[in-house]
């Protein structure tokens, strides 16, 4: 159930996300953050700067290890197909 509410939470994120990644920075504080409690701001800063300077796309990045950190491989798996 667990891998399966994560790829529907990035789903979410997915279907709102219009511009680039910076702009799911309020969704993950808001929900991820705030109403979930899967990690706490500072978790989230450093996941932030860590998907800053890893190629590729932040919020795909962000997704990716944030599904990883919660679910292992299939979490993050699922969490980048869930936003894409």
């Amino acid at each position: 159930m667990h891998l399966i509410l994560i790829f529907l939470v990035f789903c979410y994120f997915g279907f709102f996300c219009l511009s680039g990644g910076s702009s799911l920075l309020q969704f993950y504080i808001d929900d991820l953050v705030n109403a979930r409690h899967w990690m706490t701001l500072e978790e989230l800063g450093n996941l932030m700067a860590i998907s800053q300077v890893t190629p590729g796309p932040i919020g795909v990045n962000l997704a990716t290890f944030l599904g990883y950190t919660h679910g292992g491989f299939w979490g993050g798996l699922l969490a980048t197909v869930g936003l894409l």
